[in-house]
């Protein structure tokens, strides 16, 4: 008797626990949002460019919609961070940060997005295919394929077609070097497309 008296001591306690719901403390976790969109480089000089471009609103690739910091596994799979997100989805930043360099760069007279009153004579259209950090290979990469066309009365002719990719090193695996790896990989994206429009601007009348 004195023994099953010791046995229901010792369980009845964890019985309470089970009952009332609680659970051990556990260390809270806070979510970080990670800004991606880089500022332009400053412009030196006068902006005396020529044409309006129209940035159409940069399409997501699969998973590109969700804010997740993502990185590849050793198994080829992927992570989406939970506790690390950029603070607006990825394509979306890309969009403004697309409008600002164009706009920074002074070749042009006026940089507008979607919804504009103004009469583009140049269009430019985006997806972002990657963006990912793959600490195995200690590279951050991101790809984006870019469409430039001209405006001709309810249509298009379409002048340039490319697809950017650009790679970085990655230094570590925290949150901090993932994320900086990437927003580098961002920049060389923003510094190919500024060109490739500045090269379209160039070859046609305004």
């Amino acid at each position: 008797m004195m023994k099953s008296g010791r046995i229901l001591a010792l369980v009845l306690p964890l019985a309470l626990v089970g009952c009332s719901g609680l659970i051990p403390d556990q260390p809270y976790i806070a979510k970080t949002e990670w800004p991606l969109a880089p500022n332009p480089p400053p412009f030196v000089g006068y902006h005396t460019g020529k044409g309006v471009v129209l940035v159409r609103s940069v399409l997501a690739g699969p998973g590109l919609e969700q804010t997740g910091l993502t990185t590849l596994r050793r198994d080829g799979s992927l992570h989406r961070g939970y506790y690390n997100r950029w603070a607006v989805p990825p394509a979306e930043a890309l969009t403004a940060a697309l409008i600002a360099w164009l706009e920074a760069s002074g070749e042009f007279k006026a940089v507008v997005g979607d919804g504009s009153v103004l009469t583009p004579n140049l269009l430019v259209e985006a997806t972002l295919n990657a963006l990912i950090a793959d600490p195995s290979a200690r590279e951050a990469r991101a790809t984006m394929t870019l469409v430039i066309s001209k405006p001709v009365g309810l249509g298009a002719v379409p002048l340039v077609q490319r697809r950017l990719v650009a790679v970085e090193p990655l230094s570590g695996r925290s949150a901090a070097e993932l994320v900086a790896a990437q927003r580098a990989a961002v920049v060389s994206l923003l510094e190919q497309a500024v060109q490739l429009v500045r090269q379209a601007q160039s070859k046609i009348k305004t």
